[in-house]
């Protein structure tokens, strides 16, 4: 089985000790490509150092995290633009960008400004968006329906699903996908209710590693590797097969990054 992790930042610091065996993990855990979310200034040199050492495997984006957007938003935001830019043929996407209301309000429209502004490059290099959305799906959801009147080729990811069925459809509506990560195998959680009459035709599997890993891993340091893991609960709540989750969403993902 081929799998794709859409969402991944195992150029954290938390693998530089055993970078080579995650690598090894990963491949030997039927991961074909790894897409690598970008978070500000400060991660670049990591960022761009993973993709060079296995630029089969993994694929960086360019974009500014919204919990990095601070006073200084405006000069960082240029730099980021400029890096985009500089090499619009090396990045696959636009991203992680979106907006968080859940660990600080203070660039609450900071973080709305650089969300558009960066959908904006997106669609203008025709590249997909993956939006972080933290105790504020409704409102970025509310964003892409106002920007895909401006942008009808705006596509992407709502990375990090753990919405209703609801939320889902009208993602659906706009032509995005969801990315389904760790969240699904949690038990209070309440995604795996959500998914059950939502298609897997807009599902693409994530793990958004260090972070969120999946029971029974949970609170430890996530890893591209567990996909598998996270998919077969999927496959559980769709009833389905694990072949099937494999089949559909890596096409999902080749479809939407184009490589």
């Amino acid at each position: 089985m081929e799998w794709i992790d859409t969402h991944s930042h195992l150029y954290d610091g938390t693998f530089q000790e055993d970078m080579d065996q995650v690598i090894q993990d990963c491949k030997d855990a039927g991961l074909s490509r790894i897409y690598l979310p970008n978070v500000d200034l400060e991660s670049l040199d990591a960022l761009h150092a993973l993709s060079e050492k296995d630029p089969g495997l993994f694929f960086p984006m360019m974009g500014l995290h919204p919990t990095s957007v601070k006073a200084d938003w405006k000069t960082v935001l240029a730099e980021i633009k400029e890096q985009l830019y500089a090499r619009p043929e090396y990045y696959v996407a636009v991203g992680e960008i979106g907006t968080d209301l859940y660990w600080d309000k203070t660039f609450e429209r900071e973080m709305e400004i650089c969300f558009r502004e960066q959908a904006a490059w997106a669609a203008d290099l025709n590249k997909p968006i993956i939006i972080h959305s933290r105790d504020s799906l409704d409102w970025n959801i509310g964003i892409v329906e106002e920007l895909k009147s401006k942008y009808p080729n705006l596509t992407g990811i709502f990375h990090c699903f753990n919405g209703t069925e609801e939320q889902a459809l009208r993602i659906q509506k706009l032509g995005f996908l969801i990315g389904i990560g760790g969240v699904v195998t949690f038990k209070n959680a309440g995604v795996a209710e959500a998914l059950t009459n939502v298609p897997l035709d807009i599902m693409v599997m994530e793990t958004d590693a260090p972070y969120l890993a999946p029971v029974p891993y949970r609170g430890k340091r996530n890893h591209s590797m567990y996909i598998p893991l996270i998919a077969q609960k999927l496959a559980e709540v769709k009833d389905c097969s694990l072949n099937e989750i494999a089949r559909i969403t890596t096409k999902n993902a080749l479809t939407l990054f184009g490589t």
